[in-house]
């Protein structure tokens, strides 16, 4: 690849990660606040600028061409450099200050925000944070919170939604559980073990069993609505729990186990009103929020 003649524009090397993260041309532009031509455009203007393509259309979507793949890496590092100069610069010659409210479940608002809003404090330390800890939808269209990660994608135009990851769980244990009921080594020995509940126990066999889990009622003894009091059940030998990997990599009282089975996949969306295009200090949490959930996460 030959390098540019040119210096790259920012606003293109900016559509190109939006469209890559987005698929589509039309979400990307929402996203941006652009119009789908305009943003095809400043697409078409950095794939000149390179001398490659970067897209190939598959119906609707968009695909990654080898050569979009191989600089995706190096845009989004620009575009975390570009939040991170965005929020010095801010802290130069403006205070971002206010209140932002955050709404996750109990097990992210545990787990995965903490070391993300330790980072917030350093970079926007005049920002006021509110955790919603609950695990039902908030409803941002009614301001009950400002930011939300949710694991469906919202359905209102009014919001703006993006993936941020896809996020992995496995069946955990603790490691005295264990020793007390021993190790299953199929699906079907599960059927023979305790389960700890996290609150609807139809709901969550209506999530297991297409699984492969051989599992009923009579396997969840215990549990809670409380993701956390629940978990902690889990961490404290009551019984096996699916849990998020990034989460269980954190405890190490509990060890995976059919550890050769595929992970369960699930859609980790960042979302917020449209007010993030308006309001400074929700969209410094917003981006900041995007860039670390997106990271990829060392486990163990």
């Amino acid at each position: 690849m030959e390098l540019p003649k040119t210096p790259f524009d920012w606003n293109h090397v900016r559509a190109f990660l939006a469209t890559a993260e987005e698929g589509t041309l039309s979400a990307a532009a929402r996203r941006l606040g652009l119009t789908q031509p305009t943003l095809g455009r400043q697409v078409a203007a950095l794939e000149d600028d390179l001398g490659v393509l970067l897209f190939e259309r598959v119906g609707k979507a968009l695909h990654l061409t080898r050569a979009g793949r191989d600089i995706l890496e190096h845009v989004r590092d620009m575009g975390d450099a570009a939040t991170r100069l965005s929020i010095a610069a801010a802290g130069q010659s403006q205070s971002i200050d206010g209140l932002v409210r955050i709404t996750a479940s109990d097990i992210y608002s545990t787990h995965i925000l903490p070391p993300i809003l330790k980072d917030l404090q350093k970079r926007a330390p005049k920002l006021e944070i509110e955790i919603v800890a609950v695990n039902d939808i908030q409803d941002l269209m009614r301001r009950e919170a400002d930011i939300a990660l949710r694991h469906v994608r919202p359905e209102q135009p009014d919001l703006i939604a993006r993936l941020v990851r896809e996020a992995t769980a496995r069946f955990y244990a603790s490691t005295d559980y264990i020793q007390r009921n021993g190790r299953p080594e199929t699906l079907a020995d599960l059927a023979r073990h305790e389960f700890v509940s996290f609150g609807d126990t139809d709901e969550m066999l209506k999530h297991l069993l297409p699984l492969g889990a051989p599992l009923t009622a009579d396997n969840f003894r215990i549990g809670s609505k409380n993701g956390i009091v629940a978990w902690n059940l889990a961490r404290q030998g009551f019984g096996i729990s699916i849990m998020d990997d990034v989460v269980a990599a954190q405890c190490p009282e509990v060890e995976v186990l059919l550890p050769d089975m595929a992970p369960v996949v699930f859609p980790v969306w960042l979302t917020t009103h449209r007010e993030l295009h308006t309001s400074r200090r929700i969209r410094v949490v917003f981006d900041l929020l995007a860039d670390a959930l997106t990271a990829p996460k060392k486990q163990g």
